[in-house]
Protein backbone atom coordinates (compact mmCIF):
# COMPACT_ATOMS: atom_id res chain seq x y z
CA UNK A 1 0.00 0.00 0.00
CA UNK A 2 1.38 3.34 -0.95
CA UNK A 3 -0.36 6.83 -0.28
CA UNK A 4 -0.16 9.27 -2.58
CA UNK A 5 -1.76 13.39 -2.36
CA UNK A 6 -2.79 15.59 -5.26
CA UNK A 7 -5.11 18.81 -4.76
CA UNK A 8 -6.91 21.11 -7.31
CA UNK A 9 -7.87 19.11 -9.49
CA UNK A 10 -10.54 21.83 -10.54
CA UNK A 11 -12.87 18.84 -12.50
CA UNK A 12 -15.39 20.18 -15.23
CA UNK A 13 -17.13 17.82 -16.80
CA UNK A 14 -20.78 19.12 -15.75
CA UNK A 15 -19.54 22.20 -16.10
CA UNK A 16 -18.16 24.99 -19.06
CA UNK A 17 -15.14 26.06 -17.29
CA UNK A 18 -11.63 25.73 -19.40
CA UNK A 19 -8.95 25.93 -17.77
CA UNK A 20 -6.74 26.18 -20.55
CA UNK A 21 -7.41 29.92 -20.12
CA UNK A 22 -4.58 29.52 -16.88
CA UNK A 23 -1.89 28.94 -19.60
CA UNK A 24 -0.75 25.95 -21.88
CA UNK A 25 -0.22 24.04 -18.51
CA UNK A 26 -3.72 23.36 -18.06
CA UNK A 27 -4.04 22.36 -21.28
CA UNK A 28 -6.48 18.63 -21.83
CA UNK A 29 -5.57 18.33 -17.98
CA UNK A 30 -8.45 16.03 -17.21
CA UNK A 31 -6.76 13.31 -20.23
CA UNK A 32 -3.60 14.14 -18.27
CA UNK A 33 -4.27 13.68 -14.83
CA UNK A 34 -6.69 10.31 -16.06
CA UNK A 35 -3.36 8.94 -17.70
CA UNK A 36 -0.85 9.62 -14.97
CA UNK A 37 -3.21 8.51 -12.05
CA UNK A 38 -4.03 5.01 -13.70
CA UNK A 39 -0.07 4.66 -14.19
CA UNK A 40 0.69 5.91 -10.65
CA UNK A 41 -1.52 4.47 -8.35
CA UNK A 42 -2.78 0.75 -7.14
CA UNK A 43 -6.42 0.19 -6.14
CA UNK A 44 -4.82 -1.08 -3.06
CA UNK A 45 -3.10 2.45 -2.51
CA UNK A 46 -4.79 5.67 -0.70
CA UNK A 47 -4.94 9.26 -2.43
CA UNK A 48 -5.80 12.06 -0.44
CA UNK A 49 -6.78 15.47 -1.96
CA UNK A 50 -6.87 18.56 -0.30
CA UNK A 51 -9.96 20.71 -1.75
CA UNK A 52 -10.96 22.55 -5.09
CA UNK A 53 -12.24 19.01 -6.52
CA UNK A 54 -15.03 20.12 -8.80
CA UNK A 55 -15.71 23.53 -10.44
CA UNK A 56 -19.56 22.70 -9.59
CA UNK A 57 -21.44 24.81 -7.61
CA UNK A 58 -24.41 22.40 -6.05
CA UNK A 59 -23.40 19.02 -5.34
CA UNK A 60 -25.87 17.36 -7.69
CA UNK A 61 -24.21 19.00 -10.38
CA UNK A 62 -20.87 17.87 -9.49
CA UNK A 63 -22.15 14.17 -10.48
CA UNK A 64 -20.05 13.42 -13.36
CA UNK A 65 -16.76 14.80 -11.60
CA UNK A 66 -16.94 12.71 -8.35
CA UNK A 67 -17.83 9.77 -10.79
CA UNK A 68 -14.79 10.44 -12.89
CA UNK A 69 -12.91 10.41 -9.28
CA UNK A 70 -14.48 7.30 -7.93
CA UNK A 71 -13.49 5.48 -11.36
CA UNK A 72 -9.83 5.76 -10.73
CA UNK A 73 -7.70 3.33 -8.68
CA UNK A 74 -7.65 3.79 -5.10
CA UNK A 75 -9.02 5.29 -2.00
CA UNK A 76 -9.80 9.10 -2.04
CA UNK A 77 -9.74 10.79 1.21
CA UNK A 78 -10.92 14.47 0.18
CA UNK A 79 -11.32 17.87 1.94
CA UNK A 80 -12.36 21.02 1.21
CA UNK A 81 -11.05 23.85 -1.07
CA UNK A 82 -12.42 27.61 -0.85
CA UNK A 83 -13.43 26.95 -4.39
CA UNK A 84 -15.85 23.86 -3.70
CA UNK A 85 -19.51 25.47 -3.54
CA UNK A 86 -20.93 22.52 -3.61
CA UNK A 87 -19.63 21.58 -0.34
CA UNK A 88 -22.79 20.55 2.38
CA UNK A 89 -22.41 18.91 5.79
CA UNK A 90 -21.02 15.77 6.30
CA UNK A 91 -24.21 13.86 6.15
CA UNK A 92 -25.22 15.59 3.06
CA UNK A 93 -21.88 14.53 1.87
CA UNK A 94 -21.93 10.46 2.80
CA UNK A 95 -25.65 10.08 1.50
CA UNK A 96 -24.36 11.70 -1.84
CA UNK A 97 -21.80 8.81 -2.00
CA UNK A 98 -24.22 6.24 -0.95
CA UNK A 99 -26.89 7.27 -3.37
CA UNK A 100 -24.79 7.15 -5.88
CA UNK A 101 -22.83 4.51 -5.17
CA UNK A 102 -19.26 5.97 -4.98
CA UNK A 103 -17.76 3.29 -2.81
CA UNK A 104 -13.66 4.40 -3.05
CA UNK A 105 -14.51 8.10 -1.84
CA UNK A 106 -14.41 9.29 1.43
CA UNK A 107 -14.61 13.30 2.97
CA UNK A 108 -12.20 14.21 5.75
CA UNK A 109 -13.96 17.60 8.11
CA UNK A 110 -12.99 17.67 11.49
CA UNK A 111 -12.21 13.81 11.96
CA UNK A 112 -9.19 11.90 10.72
CA UNK A 113 -8.08 8.54 9.12
CA UNK A 114 -5.55 6.22 10.25
CA UNK A 115 -3.94 3.30 7.50
CA UNK A 116 -2.10 1.27 9.13
CA UNK A 117 -0.53 3.54 11.45
CA UNK A 118 -0.59 6.79 8.98
CA UNK A 119 -2.96 9.10 10.57
CA UNK A 120 -4.63 11.71 8.23
CA UNK A 121 -6.15 15.17 9.40
CA UNK A 122 -6.69 18.33 8.38
CA UNK A 123 -9.13 21.59 7.35
CA UNK A 124 -9.47 23.48 4.33
CA UNK A 125 -7.09 26.41 6.12
CA UNK A 126 -7.51 30.24 5.22
CA UNK A 127 -5.28 33.48 4.27
CA UNK A 128 -3.24 34.26 7.02
CA UNK A 129 -1.75 37.37 9.33
CA UNK A 130 0.81 38.49 7.20
CA UNK A 131 -0.83 38.08 3.57
CA UNK A 132 -2.18 41.34 2.13
CA UNK A 133 -5.89 42.44 2.76
CA UNK A 134 -6.11 40.36 5.33
CA UNK A 135 -8.99 41.66 7.55
CA UNK A 136 -11.14 41.31 10.71
CA UNK A 137 -13.63 39.26 8.69
CA UNK A 138 -10.17 37.08 7.04
CA UNK A 139 -8.95 36.46 11.38
CA UNK A 140 -12.30 35.51 12.04
CA UNK A 141 -12.29 32.35 9.36
CA UNK A 142 -8.69 31.99 10.24
CA UNK A 143 -9.39 31.02 14.11
CA UNK A 144 -12.44 29.11 12.72
CA UNK A 145 -9.90 27.10 10.59
CA UNK A 146 -7.36 26.99 13.04
CA UNK A 147 -10.22 24.68 16.04
CA UNK A 148 -11.15 23.01 13.12
CA UNK A 149 -7.48 21.63 12.53
CA UNK A 150 -7.09 21.21 16.48
CA UNK A 151 -10.23 19.01 16.21
CA UNK A 152 -8.90 16.93 13.53
CA UNK A 153 -5.88 16.42 15.66
CA UNK A 154 -7.71 15.56 18.83
CA UNK A 155 -9.44 12.71 16.88
CA UNK A 156 -6.84 11.07 15.95
CA UNK A 157 -6.44 7.57 18.23
CA UNK A 158 -3.49 6.78 20.10
CA UNK A 159 -0.78 5.18 17.46
CA UNK A 160 2.33 3.84 18.17
CA UNK A 161 5.57 5.55 18.90
CA UNK A 162 6.61 5.04 15.56
CA UNK A 163 2.84 6.15 14.01
CA UNK A 164 2.86 9.18 11.97
CA UNK A 165 0.67 11.93 11.53
CA UNK A 166 -0.27 14.09 8.33
CA UNK A 167 -1.92 17.26 7.71
CA UNK A 168 -3.70 17.73 4.98
CA UNK A 169 -4.68 21.37 3.89
CA UNK A 170 -6.13 23.34 1.00
CA UNK A 171 -4.48 26.87 1.90
CA UNK A 172 -0.84 26.64 2.76
CA UNK A 173 -0.08 27.14 6.60
CA UNK A 174 2.16 29.81 5.80
CA UNK A 175 1.20 33.69 4.48
CA UNK A 176 2.80 34.90 0.94
CA UNK A 177 6.32 36.10 2.81
CA UNK A 178 6.96 31.93 3.64
CA UNK A 179 6.11 33.29 7.39
CA UNK A 180 5.17 30.55 9.22
CA UNK A 181 1.29 30.87 11.48
CA UNK A 182 -0.69 29.26 14.24
CA UNK A 183 -0.92 25.77 11.78
CA UNK A 184 2.28 25.31 12.28
CA UNK A 185 2.09 26.20 15.66
CA UNK A 186 -0.97 23.41 16.61
CA UNK A 187 0.94 21.10 14.06
CA UNK A 188 3.82 21.07 16.46
CA UNK A 189 1.90 20.76 19.04
CA UNK A 190 0.56 17.54 18.19
CA UNK A 191 3.63 15.68 16.95
CA UNK A 192 2.50 16.51 12.95
CA UNK A 193 5.24 14.90 10.83
CA UNK A 194 4.43 16.12 7.58
CA UNK A 195 2.05 18.64 5.63
CA UNK A 196 0.25 18.71 2.38
CA UNK A 197 -1.36 21.71 0.86
CA UNK A 198 -2.37 23.40 -2.59
CA UNK A 199 -4.17 26.32 -3.94
CA UNK A 200 -1.38 27.74 -5.33
CA UNK A 201 -1.27 28.25 -8.76
CA UNK A 202 1.44 29.53 -11.50
CA UNK A 203 3.22 32.64 -10.37
CA UNK A 204 2.29 31.67 -6.79
CA UNK A 205 4.72 28.78 -6.83
CA UNK A 206 7.25 30.99 -6.03
CA UNK A 207 6.00 31.60 -2.65
CA UNK A 208 5.34 27.73 -1.54
CA UNK A 209 7.11 26.19 1.08
CA UNK A 210 8.93 23.34 0.76
CA UNK A 211 10.82 21.15 2.62
CA UNK A 212 11.66 21.02 6.50
CA UNK A 213 10.16 23.48 8.70
CA UNK A 214 10.47 23.25 12.48
CA UNK A 215 10.60 19.54 12.18
CA UNK A 216 8.33 19.27 9.76
CA UNK A 217 8.29 18.38 6.29
CA UNK A 218 6.04 20.73 3.93
CA UNK A 219 4.86 19.67 0.32
CA UNK A 220 2.90 21.64 -2.47
CA UNK A 221 0.31 19.15 -4.31
CA UNK A 222 -1.42 21.52 -6.85
CA UNK A 223 -2.27 19.65 -9.63
CA UNK A 224 -0.43 22.07 -11.92
CA UNK A 225 2.73 22.11 -9.78
CA UNK A 226 2.63 18.34 -9.65
CA UNK A 227 2.09 18.12 -13.53
CA UNK A 228 -1.27 16.22 -12.73
CA UNK A 229 0.75 13.34 -11.42
CA UNK A 230 -0.19 12.15 -7.64
CA UNK A 231 2.60 12.56 -5.49
CA UNK A 232 3.93 9.36 -3.26
CA UNK A 233 3.90 10.37 0.47
CA UNK A 234 5.04 7.08 1.38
Amino acid sequence: MSIFAISDLHLALSIDKPMDIFGERWYNYMERLKQNWMETVEDEDYVIIPGDISWATYLEQAYEDFKFIDSLPGRKIISKGNHDYWWTTLSKLNKFLSANEFKSISFMHNNSFDFEGITFCGTRGWKCPGDDEFDEEDRKIYERELQRLELSLKSVKETSSDGCVIVAMHYPPFNAKKEPSKFVEIMGKYNVQRCIYGHLHGAGFKSSVVGDVNGIEFNLVSADYLNFKPLNLT
